[in-house]
């Protein structure tokens, strides 16, 4: 039990936070809950297919190949996974009346994405115990989270935009790029001190995150001028 509340405690952390962010008008938690439980879902079993295969195009020989372990961050890991958070989001939350203003993108994009840490880091922290658990809850997680508003922040203007697939498209590249980077530094540990990079790509999405929440906030139709 104690793990499982380990896992989750992140995950809800999180969740909280983007929800008192939506300031001027919050989302349905039925929607909510939905989104998450298909991040927990869909998502993950597109991941597991298309990971699959992604994995036969750019095989892993050689651990300590930079090249391959390039592939591998950036399309086997990173561009599968965000994809399969970015149809949940494109498909299920971005057509629903609810999504009336674009930080919506980023609520719905973060509830995808917790959807689909919470179940990956049930299993890690099972799998490898208690300290993997903390050490996820300050990494892993709230980098998954980082990846979901960077993308949610585009998709959340392609709503409103004519320029929607091009929009659409930019979340979902932005957030590959930063998944990407995140783990091509952690997979090439094997040079001394690169892991570093990891947390510099993660501190510098932060950053951005903060800044296009403030920039969804500040534009909401909602907000009482």
């Amino acid at each position: 039990m104690s793990l499982l509340l380990l896992a989750f405690a992140p995950i809800f952390v999180i969740i909280i936070y983007i929800y008192v962010k939506d300031k001027y008008e919050k989302e349905p938690i039925s929607i909510l809950t939905k989104s998450f439980l298909l991040g927990a879902t869909v998502s993950i079993i597109l991941t597991i297919i298309l990971g699959f295969v992604a994995a036969r195009i750019f095989p892993l020989t050689d651990a300590e190949n930079i090249l391959q372990q390039f592939l591998q961050a950036f399309f086997v890991v990173a561009l599968v996974e965000e994809f399969s958070k970015y149809v949940i989001v494109k498909f299920y939350a971005q057509r629903n009346a609810a999504f009336n203003e674009p930080f919506d993108g980023i609520v719905y994009a973060v509830m995808v994405s917790m959807g689909f840490a919470a179940l990956e880091n049930v299993l890690y922290t099972f799998q490898h115990g208690a300290e993997t658990g903390l050490m996820r809850a300050f990494t892993a997680v709230p980098a998954h989270a980082t990846f979901g508003i960077l993308m949610g922040y585009f998709m959340g203007r392609a709503k409103f935009s004519n320029n929607r697939i091009t929009l659409n498209l930019l979340g979902l590249l932005l957030a590959t790029l930063f998944h990407g980077a995140y783990d091509f530094f952690l997979f090439i540990n094997f040079i001394p001190g690169i892991s570093i990079g990891a947390f510099v790509s993660l501190i510098i999405g932060i950053v951005l995150s903060n800044k296009a929440i403030k920039s969804h906030q500040n534009s909401s139709k909602f907000k009482i001028k």
